[in-house]
């Protein structure tokens, strides 16, 4: 088991990662009769790529002996109606490092091979920018 979730009440839910225990709140959103105080689940979901393309950047980062320290990604998540679920995720990648040409299309390259990219269903729009310092 991986984890374990309880809900709350007040359509909030805390999520316990068993290994670490680790603790994920879970509110629903303002436009989702929620109150906005957490991230959502569709929050999280968006979240989750922007978290797992930084993670597969730095494994690769790590065996090229580059450094993605302080880099940030802004995430942006879009919600369609009827079915009501998430129909883009933007993110916008700082990259706080100098690289060449050549390492600046690998480590992109590898972001979208990240296991969330590939887990995402193929209609959610992913827009991913990389801005290089």
């Amino acid at each position: 088991m991986t984890s374990k979730i309880t809900y709350l009440g007040a359509l909030r839910t805390s999520s316990i990662h068993l290994q670490s225990g680790s603790e994920i709140v879970s509110d629903a959103p303002l436009d989702n009769n929620g109150k906005g105080e957490a991230f959502s689940p569709t929050d999280t979901v968006a979240n989750a790529l922007g978290s797992c393309m930084f993670t597969v950047m730095g494994i690769k980062a790590n065996e090229m002996n580059v450094d993605l320290s302080n880099s940030t990604a802004e995430i942006t998540k879009i919600m369609a109606a009827e079915p009501r679920r998430i129909s883009e995720i933007h993110i916008t990648f700082k990259m706080q490092l100098s690289a060449d040409e050549k390492t600046k299309t690998i480590l992109e390259r590898t972001a979208m091979t990240c296991p969330v990219y590939y887990s995402l269903h193929p209609d959610i729009k992913k827009v991913i920018t990389f801005n290089w310092k």
